[in-house]
């Protein structure tokens, strides 16, 4: 029988549409179809400025978009040979923003994932919790979840006066919180049972799709972008790379990828907090720091190709820039071609592979430990 699930249905996390070729209950194959979001991405970045594609930029993961503006940001810097002109407050207070929005995404994941297994409670406890960090961006930057916030050679704004110490009131708040969150589900029975030994991500497999972000570390492999390449002020900031173990089931299953996030969000409450001892000590606000003090008044890059990757939400979020002059040999602010890595895009390629011979009920739960979102996997 062939079963169309999607692109309206609730599981598939967006409009995605799944073709699964079935027999009886069992899932002999899965068959994605994808473009029913396609918002043209790389198209509007050829015919902007780099700056002005910035807030396209927050519309690939609109769930962790100030990752994919950092991201954008440090390629153009690179291109433009200011990277290591930024200052030292600014680079901290972008670490600061993007993995507090690591976290509200992660949030995201955690929760829907409950209510796809028939767990309620956890999807609530989650929502409850991201509500405090959407709250601080937006007081930050005005905006909900399209920020717009991170700038080519600084910030839109510097943080709002009283801003660290909310930060440290909400981290005092939610360290609690997620120990109770993974009482309710990460030692759940029941969670356990639907996700243990579930859609098994064999390393190599991941590997040979592309995989990254907690899909390729719940399968073992501690690769995170952030210790291996080194970028921005990470290699001055603590924290681990958790892994999967294999402590419930097998190596890389669905219990794996999501207590990888899990220990994600802990990590990242981390990194936060030495973000903001540093931005309350040596970093601290001063009335004449100006944000935008580094802001190139024309952003023009010699003519160039140039790789730009990044740890997002995800995975590996990465930017290819083609610069050259235009047709009458000028030079212009507009890239000849972008083009965007999507780390959602080679998650989910690897769906067909690890769900063949499960359930349709397994399926769901496959679906939701891979976390893609639309908007990036369309781009």
């Amino acid at each position: 029988m062939v079963l169309n699930m999607g692109p309206q249905h609730p599981s598939t996390h967006g409009v995605l549409r799944l073709e699964l070729i079935t027999d009886g209950e069992i899932v002999k194959e899965v068959i994605p179809h994808i473009g029913y979001l396609h918002r043209c991405f790389e198209k509007h970045a050829e015919s902007l400025t780099y700056q002005q594609t910035i807030p396209f930029t927050d519309r690939l993961d609109y769930l962790a978009s100030m990752n994919n503006s950092h991201i954008w940001v440090m390629g153009v810097e690179k291109m433009l040979g200011i990277d290591k002109e930024i200052p030292k407050r600014i680079e901290y207070i972008r670490v600061l923003v993007c993995e507090l929005n690591r976290i509200a995404s992660h949030l995201i994941a955690i929760g829907t994932y409950g209510i796809d297994i028939g767990a309620f409670t956890p999807f609530l406890w989650c929502f409850r919790d991201r509500e405090h960090i959407m709250g601080m961006l937006e007081w930050a930057s005005g905006s909900r979840m399209l920020y717009n916030y991170i700038w080519v050679g600084g910030l839109f704004y510097d943080l709002p006066v009283g801003f660290e110490e909310r930060c440290r009131e909400f981290i005092d708040y939610f360290k609690p919180k997620m120990v109770e969150l993974n009482g309710l589900l990460t030692n759940n029975e029941i969670f356990i049972k639907r996700t243990a030994n579930v859609g098994v991500l064999p390393m190599d497999v991941a590997i040979n799709y592309g995989c990254s972000g907690p899909m390729l570390r719940g399968s073992g492999l501690k690769w995170d972008l952030r210790r291996i390449d080194g970028y921005s002020v990470y290699p001055e900031l603590e924290f681990d790379v958790p892994i999967g173990k294999g402590e419930m089931g097998a190596l890389g299953d669905c219990w794996d990828r999501y207590k990888v996030r899990v220990e994600e969000i802990e990590q990242s409450v981390h990194i936060v907090e030495q973000c903001l001892d540093r931005l309350q000590k040596e970093l601290k606000r001063t009335p004449d720091f100006d944000p935008r003090a580094k802001m190139p008044k024309k952003l023009v890059p010699k003519p160039q190709d140039y790789y730009v990757r990044g740890e997002g939400a995800k995975g590996e979020l990465g930017f290819y820039f083609m610069h050259q002059k235009n047709e009458e040999g000028r030079d212009t602010e507009i890239p000849f071609r972008v083009k965007s890595r999507g780390p959602s895009f080679c998650n989910l390629s690897v769906l067909p592979a690890i769900s063949k011979n499960v359930m349709i009920a397994d399926l769901i739960a496959i679906i939701g430990s891979i976390d893609f979102v639309l908007g990036e996997v369309d781009r």
